[in-house]
Order: structure tokens, then sequence, then C-alpha cells
């Protein structure tokens, strides 16, 4: 007997196939938690045929913006985002990495002109698929870990 962990939602948005323990910052880098009183369902270390083990979250009311799904698709590049309307799924996609992200992550060399108090965006640009590896435009410093400084 297979049982609903997590019931549908009406409208909103489903991130699913989450790189496992990631859902929490997923959560916080979309803004989710925001204070609004949207019906919002985590599910974490659930497990996956594909992943082994993946998180999802379910947002009533919401749907992602672009900047909102490259930060998404920088922190678990396996994600898939589905939209519903009236319980249905309207469009499904999965995520794909940019090739350059502006204003999404902070470059990791503190004395990199986006990190002073000029008004230049930070802008990283992708060297490397698997995984994500970016450069700063502007230093040409390569990033450890771009996740750790998504804004």
């Amino acid at each position: 007997m297979k049982k609903l962990k997590i019931t549908p939602i009406k409208n909103g948005t489903v991130i699913d196939h989450i790189k496992p323990g990631m859902a929490l910052k997923v959560i916080r880098i979309l803004n989710i938690s925001d204070g609004s009183e949207k019906e919002v369902a985590i599910a974490m270390f659930t497990k996956s045929k594909k992943l082994g083990k993946k998180d999802l979250i379910k947002v009533e009311d919401m749907e992602l913006g672009p900047q909102d799904v490259n930060k998404l698709a920088i922190l678990t590049p396996n994600a898939s985002i589905s939209i519903i309307r009236d319980f249905k799924v309207v469009k499904k996609f999965k995520v794909e990495l940019p090739e350059q992200v502006e204003g999404i992550a902070k470059c990791e060399n503190l004395n990199c002109i986006t990190n002073q108090k000029e008004p230049v965006e930070p802008k990283l640009i992708r060297t490397f698929d698997n995984p994500p590896r970016y450069r700063c435009f502007y230093c040409g410093r390569d990033q450890e870990d771009v996740t750790k400084n998504v804004i």
C-alpha cells in the first residue's frame, strides 16, 4: 500500500532532485521563507531511483523567475522544476547551468572590485560543467566553491 507523505499543492512549484541535504539552503537562497504564509513542504534524504537520495521542496502559490532558476542550477545542477496549476503539472523542466551568472554569486577574492564599495555586479563565467566551476570576469580568480557564495 502506497502512502502519500507530502500532500499535493493546487498551484505553485515543486523543486525535485535537489542534492541531498541542500533543501534548507535552497529555501534560504530563494527567499522562500520570506515571512509569507505560503504552504511549504520539504522532504530531505528521501529515496530516489536515479540519485539514491534526494531532497524535494513544494511551495504553494510561487513560481521561480530566471535568476532563481540560475541560483538553483548552481546549487544543485540535477534539479527539476514542475509548475503546478489546478493540481496538474503544466510545465516541467530540468535546470541548466548558466554560461555566466551576474549578480547571483559573489567572487571569493576579497580584493576583487566586486567586493569593494564600487557599484559593480559580480559576474562569473562557467569554466567547467561537472562539477560546476566558475571564474570571476573581473579579477580572473577561479572560484573554489561557488555554492558557498550564492547571494
